[in-house]
């Protein structure tokens, strides 16, 4: 694993770093596969980002958008991570429907919605099942009790080894999201993390010691790149 923290001056900064990186994956990507695969996360940290991208001219046939996890409500409600996206850059794009992966949120439960979605990656990777598919881009946050995607702290979500995508739990409100193996499969990860509230839990994920089933964005260590994108107010405690 190749891991790179940068503390960034300020918000703006954080997304303009954010977006040069992604561009230079999607950049490598459409060169040596022909396609670009990319994992969205939800919250108000990444809108400018998916903002920013929406301006740029890209080939938006060859791009993919997956997600990291939704929350359990139509695509319609203002809790739904696909609809934010939608509106802060799908929607603003030519990118064609089917380039868009939403995770299905209407089936008649939760665990029936992950084995929906998990088929539908093996699928489009053409996955046989021993191993898992290779986003190229996993974009993620990190909460103040630093979980990422819907890996909450001490929940079932966590042990799960075998699956791409299970059901996370938050206050009794079930969740669709990717399992750490599958996230640690991806050429890059990249968290995205802003404000001060984050320095406590930055400093347990990045402690030599602490316990991965209290601090879930530990178990994040991807075979391929680790990116963790702070802002100042994030990363005060990580400069030199």
């Amino acid at each position: 694993m190749n891991k790179t923290i940068e503390v960034l001056p300020d918000q703006p900064a954080l997304v303009a770093r954010a977006l040069e990186l992604i561009l230079s994956k999607l950049e490598t990507a459409i060169e040596q596969r022909g396609q670009f695969t990319i994992a969205l996360s939800g919250g108000s940290t990444p809108k400018p980002l998916y903002e920013a991208i929406a301006n740029q001219k890209l080939p938006w046939d060859k791009i993919h958008i997956f997600w990291g996890d939704e929350r359990y409500v139509p695509a319609d409600h203002p809790d739904s991570n696909e609809l934010m996206a939608r509106r802060a850059w799908l929607d603003r794009v030519d990118i064609p429907a089917a380039n868009i992966h939403a995770v299905p949120t209407l089936e008649a439960n939760p665990e029936l919605a992950a084995t929906k979605y998990e088929q539908h990656l093996k699928e489009f990777f053409n996955s046989s099942g021993v191993e898992f598919p290779c986003l190229d881009v996993v974009l993620l946050g990190m909460g103040d009790d630093a979980h990422t995607a819907s890996l909450f702290p001490h929940t079932e979500a966590l042990k799960v080894r075998d699956r791409l995508v299970t059901v996370g739990n938050k206050d009794e409100n079930p969740r669709i999201t990717f399992t750490y193996p599958f996230i640690n499969s991806a050429r890059s990860v990249i968290f995205v993390v802003a404000g001060a509230n984050k320095r406590p839990a930055l400093a347990q994920v990045f402690a030599p010691v602490a316990d991965d089933f209290t601090y879930p964005s530990r178990l994040i260590q991807p075979q391929g790149e680790l990116w963790w994108l702070l802002d100042a107010a994030a990363g005060l405690e990580l400069q030199h």
